[in-house]
């Protein structure tokens, strides 16, 4: 067994990414089509997982408890998002979550992904993995719980408690 080196950004994405299968029957290859990302990649990022306890023993179920509190505690300080420029992509965060509009602050930005294929303005931010803007057009629910985790990284106090209630009810759900 390779040596674990902690955990990696695309590992949140494979976490998030299997939480919106409809059951436990899929395989790595499935997850590689959904992601955009190579099937080594995944293998990598599945026993990554596993090992850190946020993947049952089963491999396949996401231990929902523990994935919620290490992005509500350990993912701004880990994988933090910082804005940059104002660029054409993908809406995230606020700009990508409807039910949190009211949330946003007045003189809050949009946020997006940098996308040749966007379709807004606004302040870019680095996706968790290069290939989420292209994999969140295909599914929808996906790129909302990713979404939500952006305000995670991004978020002040309210803004975050307000992101973490929804989660709550969305990943547990679905754990």
């Amino acid at each position: 067994m390779r040596k674990h080196n902690g955990m990696r950004p695309q590992d949140v994405v494979v976490l998030l990414r299997i939480l919106t299968f409809p059951t436990t029957a899929w395989q790595g290859k499935d997850l590689a089509a959904a992601l955009l990302i190579s099937p080594a990649e995944i293998s990598d990022a599945l026993r990554r997982c596993q090992y850190a306890r946020l993947l049952r023993p089963d491999g396949r179920t996401v231990h929902g408890q523990a994935l919620l509190w290490f992005l509500e505690h350990g993912l701004p300080y880990v994988f933090p998002a910082h804005p940059t420029d104002f660029v054409l992509g993908m809406p995230t965060a606020w700009s990508a979550v409807p039910e949190l509009a009211a949330a946003r602050g007045p003189a809050e930005p949009a946020y997006v992904w940098a996308d040749d294929q966007g379709t807004a303005w606004g302040l870019a931010i680095s996706p968790l993995y290069p290939t989420t803007p292209a994999a969140a057009r295909l599914d929808t629910e996906w790129h909302e719980l990713l979404a939500l985790v952006d305000i995670l990284r991004l978020g002040t106090g309210p803004q975050r408690k307000a992101v973490q209630d929804l989660l709550h009810r969305k990943l547990l759900a679905k754990a």
